[in-house]
């Protein structure tokens, strides 16, 4: 591989250089960064091409490494870090409590706060300390469309019950949405507020640390409900709607018939879209339902 040699800390301000080959990755070793070059570049060097990385599954934070699942090896760390080099690998067995902080171990190196790219969107998170949605890309970008097309001939008040650093706030507030955002944890909610000013997008969102419950006020467009729980705070977000509000429940599993249930006792017929997210086990799905308001 024809690469030049940078200091790595000027990755992110090369990636989009004009002599950059973004088909392939950047090789990152200590602090030097070799960064493939097109082939009408001149390079610096050429590098041995390494072999197809073959170990356990593993998902990129920034510069740390996320792993989940079974504790890793010392032989699967190893493994991981001579294929990527990492500043740290993190292993999460679980999220715990309302405030859905990760049971999270350092098992290589350092982590601290890391900047992670998705979709055109920038977070800022510890993985130690808060979760991210791994996994959820194209439910943000369904919902970033949803946002769009409903507001394109009025304005749109949305309310995220559990934005955690944002993950569907800040798409919805890109699309054009006021939001209304609610997060419990503070450490969630300091990234919450970071990331919205790094989006650029402060002046549309009004974040608010407490329980969603007590939070909710006036009545909304759209009311996002990120939390596997969220059937447990229906009844709360149905004194929040009118005819036409959507709302987007997450469950492990179909809940249609339960969630149809609450909000007949709330006074209101629905009309509800199931569609699947992600695979969270075996012969288990998560699950979103988007719920009409009649």
């Amino acid at each position: 591989m024809r690469v030049r040699k940078y200091p790595r800390d000027m990755l992110s301000l090369l990636k989009n250089a004009e002599w950059v080959d973004t088909s392939r990755r950047p090789y990152v070793k200590g602090n030097d960064a070799f960064i493939p070059v097109k082939e009408t570049y001149d390079a610096d060097q050429v590098l041995t091409e390494k072999r197809p990385y073959a170990g356990r599954g593993y998902q990129m934070l920034g510069d740390v490494v996320i792993l989940h699942g079974i504790p890793p090896t010392e032989q699967e760390i190893n493994n991981i870090c001579d294929w990527l080099h990492p500043r740290g690998i993190v292993y999460i067995s679980g999220y715990h409590g309302e405030k859905r902080v990760p049971a999270a171990t350092l098992v290589y190196g350092e982590c601290g706060e890391v900047c992670h790219h998705e979709a055109g969107f920038i977070f800022y998170l510890d993985p130690l300390k808060v979760m991210f949605a791994m996994g959820n890309r194209e439910e943000k970008q369904r919902i970033s469309r949803l946002i769009r097309e409903s507001g394109e001939n009025r304005a749109i008040r949305c309310a995220d019950m559990f934005a955690g650093i944002g993950y569907f706030t800040i798409p919805a507030a890109m699309n054009g949405a006021t939001v209304h955002a609610m997060e419990i944890n503070p450490d969630s909610f300091y990234y919450l507020e970071k990331n919205t000013a790094a989006n650029g997008v402060s002046s549309g969102v009004t974040p608010e640390w407490g329980d969603c419950r007590d939070c909710l006020r006036g009545v909304y467009d759209h009311i996002l409900m990120g939390h596997f729980d969220a059937p447990v705070f229906l009844s709360d977000a149905c004194a929040h709607v009118r005819p036409g509000t959507v709302l987007h429940v997450h469950t492990l599993g179909e809940q249609s018939e339960e969630i149809s249930r609450i909000c007949a006792e709330a006074g209101y017929s629905t009309e509800i879209i199931p569609y699947r997210v992600k695979k969270y086990a075996p012969g288990v799905w998560h699950m979103v339902h988007d719920v009409v308001i009649q």
